[in-house]
């Protein structure tokens, strides 16, 4: 006969478990894009419209946008985490930046991010267009 504290012992090590096969079965379905919100289409090449579409915050890329690269950093990372979290990733050259600027307010209180993050990711976006040669 078990005792309370052994039964205890035993729940809590059955939900650890539980709790590991969910988080592994989560973190599969998002690295092999099993996931329903936030897939990055790619195309034949797996290049168009994918991930390696989104540049990287590099020295010449603040210098340019007149932003620092930590800041720059921040933003991509904020895009990169959890932009796809609600839906598809936008690539950020190919959005209008009034369209960004309109609809990021919104999106980041959805999110639960605090006003700097939207600054982040607007800084971001617009540092990518002055990359590219776009207007903003």
């Amino acid at each position: 006969m078990n005792t309370t504290g052994e039964m205890e012992k035993d729940s809590a090590m059955k939900y650890g478990w539980a709790l590991i096969g969910f988080v592994c079965w989560h973190l599969t379905s998002c690295a092999t894009g099993g996931g329903e919100m936030g897939d990055m289409a790619a195309g034949d090449d797996g290049a168009v419209g994918g991930i390696s579409e989104v540049p990287n915050p590099s020295p010449e890329m603040a210098k340019a946008s007149g932003t620092s690269l930590s800041q720059l950093q921040r933003g991509h990372v904020v895009y990169m985490l959890k932009c796809g979290e609600c839906h598809e990733y936008q690539l950020p050259e190919r959005v209008d930046i009034m369209d960004w600027e309109d609809a990021m307010p919104d999106m980041i209180r959805h999110a639960g991010l605090p006003s700097s993050d939207e600054t982040a990711v607007l800084d971001y976006v617009v540092a990518v267009k002055k990359q590219k040669g776009q207007e903003y």
